[in-house]
């Protein structure tokens, strides 16, 4: 078993225990995170949607990706990786959403934005996005594939924080003597 289907089959139980569902939205990674869940009988219990914006404009439409984030931050931004999530996250009715976008390669990288680069975010019920930017090394594909364990690895430990917090709260709350 490879390290993404061991954190799909993770996400799978968790998702499952809490009755929430997964929404996703893809650039560089072109669908793999998508691919790797659909793998998993019975994710459709879980799974809601996913969107593949490789272009912008697709970024635009499909995700509500706001034109001036674009021209600001450009489409592998943390900024533009924020506005995926909340957009794969309302329009796919979900209660969890990740956004991957970055520069695979081998081509397409810049000095200020090396090949290796991508933006992830993470969001969920009543709590804005959380974004982080890592660096890859290797071909297209070892950076794909890393970025597609990363993102899930990234909503698991995001989906459990939430969830200790919940939990801690209950745990504080003490019921008065009769």
């Amino acid at each position: 078993m490879t390290e993404i289907d061991q954190r799909v089959k993770e996400l799978a139980a968790l998702l499952l225990e809490r009755n929430e569902t997964l929404a996703v939205a893809e650039s560089c990674t072109g669908g793999w995170v998508a691919k790797a869940i659909t793998e998993l009988p019975g994710s459709s219990g879980w799974f809601s949607a996913g969107f593949v914006s490789y272009s912008n404009d697709a970024k635009l439409r499909l995700l509500g990706v706001r034109e001036e984030t674009l021209g600001a931050h450009g489409a592998v931004s943390r900024e533009t990786a924020s506005e995926m999530a909340e957009g794969a996250l309302s329009r796919g009715r979900a209660d969890w959403s990740l956004a991957v976008t970055g520069i695979a390669g081998p081509g397409g990288g810049s000095e200020a934005r090396p090949v290796g680069t991508v933006c992830f975010a993470w969001a969920g019920p009543g709590q804005p996005a959380s974004t982080e930017a890592r660096r890859f090394e290797g071909n297209r594909h070892a950076v794909r594939a890393q970025s597609v364990e990363y993102a899930l690895s990234g909503l698991l430990k995001t989906i459990r924080k939430a969830g200790r917090g919940i939990e801690s709260a209950r745990r504080s709350i003490t019921m008065p003597k009769e």
